[in-house]
């Protein structure tokens, strides 16, 4: 009798096994489609940095457009006015606005640049991210199926049902007849 009972422990056990490791495939995908997500969520915000600094750059050049112009404006006046120093002393505010200026425009479109490879990406991820959460959704399922079959496939056997088992196996070797496998 105790070797019967260890071997319904040790299909139980084995059972259980399977599902313990069907239920680590399951979190895995799962964990693998978090990742996914969360990288797609880290590019989102990138993206939005690069948008929000532009906004910031593309206002500061408009004030500094505005103060280029003014500048300018103060020039022509002086020199109008036959004012040498008056000019000079314009100019020598204007060239480094025009260079900062330079440098924004510069600034503006790497930044153009990195938002569209970075937007294109980001695309491509949500596309690769539709499919693994299809591809997701179907291996779930299929774990869950097997999960079922695994578990309806695991019939507990009362104590009853292996004496009575056992006691034909023993009426038929007394009879010296063999077991089917199927009772008798």
């Amino acid at each position: 009798m105790r070797i019967i009972e260890r071997l319904g422990l040790l299909v139980r056990a084995d059972a259980h096994g399977v599902m313990d490791q069907l239920e680590e495939r399951s979190l895995l995908v799962k964990q693998h489609l978090r990742e996914a997500e969360l990288e797609l969520g880290r590019k989102r915000v990138q993206l939005e940095a690069l948008d929000e600094e532009a906004r910031r750059l593309a206002d500061a050049m408009r004030i500094g457009e505005r103060d280029v112009e003014k500048l300018d404006h103060d020039v022509e006046l002086a020199l109008g006015e036959g004012e040498e120093e008056l000019a000079r002393f314009a100019v020598r505010r204007l060239l480094p606005r025009r260079a900062t200026l330079g440098a924004l425009h510069e600034r503006i479109a790497e930044l153009a640049a990195a938002r569209e490879r970075l937007g294109e990406r980001l695309q491509e991820q949500e596309r690769e991210l539709d499919d693994l959460r299809v591809r997701a959704r179907a291996r779930l399922a299929e774990l869950e199926r097997a999960d079922e079959v695994d578990t309806r496939s695991e019939r507990t056997v009362a104590d009853e049902e292996v004496d009575l088992e056992l006691l034909r196996r023993r009426t038929l070797r007394q009879a010296g007849e063999r077991p089917n496998g199927m009772g008798a």
